[in-house]
């Protein structure tokens, strides 16, 4: 509990003045949309501090494999697994760094995507996803969390549901074609489609449905956009927020940008 007590501290309190404006990138994505082969083609760079999805502390709760226990049964442990996501997701966000970028594997604002997919196929129970709700709220309000640009690897379904059959991981052997559909429905309509709750961030829309190799090619250019247009998308950004204060804001209003265009 000191540790939790601590991290609440941190996520409150100003950044540190002295340091350079630090430049905040989430990889966002469905199951198997290759996230973590993004991450990787990041972490020769000596400027980036690269943080993968916290999947080793999902399976290993106080020894308790948290990760597993929600997908076999979600309806028992979805809203706990939920809420320790959010948590180990603001750890992310909040770990200190003097570095220029960092690169994240998901965000806090992602979490909304599972809470709205248990949600829409009601899963928990109405208390359980207003607890949730409340929770990602505050995180969203209260807690340092600025995110500079959002890379959306957008996949199908299918696509990603061989790749993830093909990786094996114990954990997802439950998990189905139709849950997949649902999470991709639910990152469409939050990063594509502009339909779901606001977006933090000007997004970046990548296919991720190509092969390896054209894949690899893509994620250089995307790296090379980042480090080159860095204080354009800073700007981008701030604007965002200046047109969030003075009018209400649409799912409509972020940027949706091309590896191209920036």
């Amino acid at each position: 509990m000191r540790n939790v007590g601590k991290l609440f501290a941190r996520m409150s309190a100003s950044p540190n003045k002295n340091c350079k404006r630090l430049f905040t990138v989430c990889i966002e994505g469905n199951i198997g949309s290759g996230k973590t082969t993004f991450l990787n083609n990041f972490k020769a760079n000596d400027n980036m501090l690269v943080l993968q999805e916290p999947v080793e502390l999902w399976r290993d709760v106080g020894g308790t494999n948290l990760l597993e226990k929600m997908y076999k049964d979600p309806v028992r442990y979805g809203c706990l697994f939920q809420s320790y996501v959010q948590l180990t997701m603001l750890q992310l966000h909040t770990q200190k760094t003097n570095l220029p970028f960092k690169v994240m594997e998901r965000s806090v604002y992602s979490a909304r995507c599972f809470i709205e997919n248990m949600k829409r196929t009601k899963m928990l129970e109405k208390v359980e996803i207003d607890i949730l709700e409340q929770w990602h709220e505050w995180c969203i309000q209260r807690a340092d969390i600025q995110t500079d640009l959002i890379v959306y690897l957008r996949t199908s379904p299918e696509v990603v549901y061989e790749r993830m059959r093909t990786r094996a991981r114990k954990e997802e052997d439950c998990v189905s074609l139709e849950y997949l559909r649902q999470v991709h429905d639910v990152h469409d309509d939050w990063l594509y489609n502009r339909s779901l709750f606001s977006v933090p961030a000007p997004v970046m829309v990548l296919d991720a449905n190509k092969s390896v190799s054209e894949m690899m090619a893509e994620f250089e250019k995307c790296r090379r956009s980042i480090f080159e247009n860095r204080d354009k998308l800073i700007m981008e950004n701030k604007n965002m927020q200046k047109r969030r204060n003075v009018e209400p804001m649409s799912p409509l209003s972020p940027t949706k940008i091309s590896v191209g265009s920036v």
